[in-house]
């Protein structure tokens, strides 16, 4: 099939008119209509049904135009990354991945210091979770990405290359004031009376494997919707909370931390794709392993 009929049919489905796709595809609207109904006979099912206002994709229509587009995105990388290959330049941005704990922590430090050795590089950050980033990374839209193996884990993915840079420790997060901050290792039985607010699942199954380490269970009665939340409610005195020994060093000015005995840790790994990688990830590579070993002595 001729992918320009693909990239025709969802740009009318974006646009939902047959006249507004071919004005912005320079066709006529009969070329535009000729197309979509030979792509229809092609796959033997209509794909687009007409309305008041235009026209919208069936529901096989809408199965099609969401694989279409995904074929589309990925064409699109692979001559951009034939160009680059040609021309010997990366023109496109690093796209990094992290989970919130490292976006707010090891990856901003990273990145500076790539910046320092390599000078100006167009980068994003998006955060996410790690089974997330896992799949962005997959599709494409991601070039690296910081994760941990907290629950559920990491799946083994021959497609992705994956470097450990090692264990953090968790730890317990407390408004500032709180009668064990600034203590020495607290046993999680002191604690075990304490309201704990989670954002994650993943979080809250590592608290609750460690209090029953201890013999004890934890009162998780808060949820927070993402981290900032959660260490907003530990700040105002409503809970305490288990968060990565890494974002000791970029906590807010009213949380301390409190550690743990033996307290529970999770992996801390970067992901890449085996095959085209941008220039820029193995040099940022290094970085995160430089940043994480310097915030975990902080």
């Amino acid at each position: 099939m001729d992918l320009t009929v693909w990239r025709t049919f969802v740009t009318v489905c974006r646009v939902g008119s047959l006249s507004a796709a071919a004005a912005e595809l320079h066709h006529t609207q009969s070329a535009v209509s000729r197309q979509i109904a030979g792509l229809e006979r092609q796959l033997g099912v209509p794909l687009m049904e007409r309305h008041a206002r235009g026209v919208r994709p069936t529901p096989a229509g809408e199965v099609f135009r969401r694989h279409a587009l995904a074929t589309l995105n990925e064409a699109d990388r692979a001559v951009r990354a034939v160009r680059d290959v040609r021309d010997g330049v990366c023109d496109r941005p690093l796209a990094v991945g992290a989970t919130p704990s490292l976006a707010a922590g090891i990856v901003p430090v990273a990145i500076r210091g790539l910046l320092e050795h390599a000078g100006s590089i167009r980068w994003s950050l998006l955060p996410g979770l790690s089974a997330a980033l896992h799949h962005r990374l997959i599709a494409g839209d991601l070039d690296i990405a910081a994760v941990t193996d907290a629950p559920p884990g990491l799946p083994h993915d021959p497609r992705v290359e994956r470097r450990f840079l090692g264990l953090d420790d968790m730890v317990v997060a407390l408004p500032v004031g709180h009668a064990q901050a600034g203590r020495g290792p607290v046993p999680m039985e002191t604690l075990a009376d304490q309201t704990w607010v989670e954002d994650n699942d993943g979080s809250a199954a590592l608290l609750r494997q460690h209090a029953a380490r201890a013999g004890v269970s934890a009162r998780i009665d808060l949820t927070a919707a993402d981290l900032p939340g959660k260490l907003a409610l530990v700040a105002t005195g409503h809970a305490i909370a288990l968060i990565p020994g890494v974002l000791s060093c970029a906590l807010r000015a009213d949380v301390t931390t409190a550690a743990l005995v033996d307290p529970p840790t999770r992996g801390i790994y970067t992901i890449t794709p085996r095959r085209d990688g941008h220039p820029s990830a193995a040099p940022l590579l290094d970085q995160l392993a430089t940043a994480f070993a310097s915030v975990r002595g902080c």
